[in-house]
């Protein structure tokens, strides 16, 4: 359910991308800078008065967002928003960028009223200096075509126990995922993901296992055993976080004011 709120508020979604590098993860927590912390920080200021922003999702220490959406409400109509965001991103740090801020319905949220999501996870075993901080080297021959043949049989699945952090808060751990494949671009490979939402380090613990089986140690009947055990002992280690990026978000056309 939708919280309760003032319903004199003027609601907004607020469109951003951040490079997660610097960054403890995008919610606010009491020790470490986030990217929660310095956008509630910048639209508290500019706008004189204390926001609080809700996220559609919270990322991980180090992970990227290429498309980040958050909700916070406003006690005035704002009449601006280009002028808005364009003060915004000279306020906000470098690694962090406003796109664009939109008015939406009273009761829309960024969290619940999403209807997916899409990850991107980018590997190469090629030494780059230029994009360390955004992609994951690998040592070793990968067998893509066995990796993406694992990939197929997430679509028999909804429960990702196996996949999900331990001891989280969330009341289920079903998931409904609408893609799942790896595909090159030059040196790079790009796994994307895309379900109607997704559990604590899902996507991580998924590439992790996903690149056990590229590297030969298990076979895509392990891989389908380890889903149906629903432990995350089970499953490989997660993935680096530097080689990940939330890529889009999607929400219904009704709940906007435009």
């Amino acid at each position: 359910m939708h919280s309760k709120r003032n319903p004199t508020l003027n609601r907004y979604f607020i469109y951003l991308g951040y490079n997660g590098k610097n960054y403890c993860g995008w919610q606010t927590q009491p020790n470490g800078d986030t990217v929660q912390q310095e956008l509630e920080t910048a639209l508290s200021t500019v706008l004189r008065q204390t926001i609080a922003i809700t996220g559609a999702g919270r990322t991980d220490a180090g992970v990227h967002a290429r498309l980040m959406v958050a909700h916070f409400d406003s006690e005035e109509a704002l009449a601006d928003l280009p002028f808005l965001s364009e003060k915004l991103n000279r306020l906000l740090p470098k690694d962090i960028a406003i796109y664009r801020i939109v008015p939406v319905k009273e009761n829309a949220h960024a969290r619940f009223d999403a209807t997916s999501r899409t990850y991107k996870y980018y590997i190469t075993t090629r030494k780059d200096p230029f994009n360390n901080d955004f992609v994951s080297k690998l040592c070793g021959e990968l067998n893509f075509d066995l990796m993406n043949q694992a990939c197929a049989s997430l679509f028999d699945y909804t429960d990702f126990t196996s996949f999900s952090k331990l001891h989280t808060d969330v009341k289920t751990n079903n998931c409904k995922i609408m893609r799942a494949e790896w595909k090159k671009e030059g040196d790079v490979w790009i796994f994307t993901i895309q379900a109607d939402r997704f559990l604590r380090n899902m996507v991580r613990a998924i590439v992790g296992t996903l690149l056990e089986v590229g590297r030969g140690k298990l076979t895509i009947e392990g891989f389908r055993r380890i889903i149906e055990q629903k432990d995350r002992c089970k499953a490989g280690m997660s993935a680096p976080g530097q080689g990940l990026f939330l890529d889009d978000i999607t929400y219904p056309a009704e709940i906007f004011n435009i």
